[in-house]
């Protein structure tokens, strides 16, 4: 589920770098602040774009200033200052990650480990947050139901985490909600389901594991299903594409929406080429 939302970096205004970073950065703090230290390790760059989309839709102003961190102790960096958001979106990465690696183990996989180090994190988002904890536990049980039936439908499979980040946009945005910021959230949370999903096709048949492209085509190796049915999924993923575009004209910010409009409009498109053609994660480096 993670690490798929991503920047297109050769269409990005250095501005727009220097506040990814900071945001960044502040996330990670906003989670060792919420939930613990040990969490922070959890820290992703979807959240982090979620934390520049909220702050740019909820009018919530980023405050920059230098600061260390226990990483960079010498010298000091841009950070963008923790606010009430920034720890709510930290709790999410964390719930998130710990239902992440429940999954896992469910599944047969080795995330029981790697969860010992996010069970507290999850605590205490639960006990600070238990309105984000109930939207999530909904929506993760309504997804492994669907998955449990082998639902062979990559459009049904993909909806129950389409509509949690429809929710979410509920949760975060409050009075400034609007229908089309539901329906970016909704496209943006079928998105990340289906990319993942398609870069673990191979994985998951292995494992003997759900996969909604398996459970439609069965077709176990992803270079053989994009042979014969690359028009339907790039058709699946361009109409995707579509309804963000058609909703984000409608959305209000308050500031600048370069940023977001660069991973929205061209990293997820360029994201979903890397995922279809076979090829690595590009790096995305946070230094400075």
């Amino acid at each position: 589920m993670f690490g798929y939302v991503r920047y297109d970096f050769p269409n990005l205004y250095v501005k727009d770098v220097m506040l990814y970073k900071a945001l960044y950065c502040g996330l990670c703090k906003a989670i060792g602040s919420s939930c613990g230290q040990a969490s922070r390790i959890g820290l992703s760059y979807d959240m982090t774009f979620f934390s520049a989309l909220l702050h740019n839709m909820t009018g919530t102003d980023v405050e920059i200033e230098e600061q260390n961190c226990f990483e960079h102790a010498i010298r000091k960096r841009p950070i963008a200052k923790v606010d009430p958001l920034t720890e709510q979106l930290g709790a999410l990465n964390t719930i998130l990650v710990y239902y992440k690696l429940t999954d896992d183990i469910s599944d047969g996989g080795t995330g029981r480990g790697k969860r010992i180090w996010f069970k507290r994190g999850f605590k205490k988002a639960k006990e600070k947050y238990p309105k984000l904890v109930q939207i999530v536990e909904r929506y993760i049980r309504e997804q492994a139901q669907v998955e449990k039936q082998w639902v062979a439908s990559c459009d049904i499979a993909a909806d129950p985490s389409a509509r949690l980040f429809k929710f979410l946009a509920d949760y975060f945005l409050g009075e400034k909600t609007s229908e089309k910021a539901r329906g970016l959230f909704w496209a943006l949370g079928k998105w990340i389901y289906l990319i993942d999903a398609l870069d673990d096709l191979e994985k998951d048949v292995k494992a003997k594991n759900y996969n909604p492209f398996y459970a439609e085509y069965l077709v176990p190796v992803k270079k053989d299903l994009l042979d014969r049915y690359k028009p339907q999924i790039e058709f699946m993923f361009n109409n995707l594409f579509r309804i963000m575009r058609e909703n984000l004209a409608g959305v209000t910010f308050y500031f600048n929406r370069d940023l977001t409009d660069n991973v929205i409009l061209r990293g997820l498109p360029l994201e979903t080429a890397r995922v279809m053609k076979g090829e690595a994660p590009i790096k995305m480096s946070v230094k400075i």
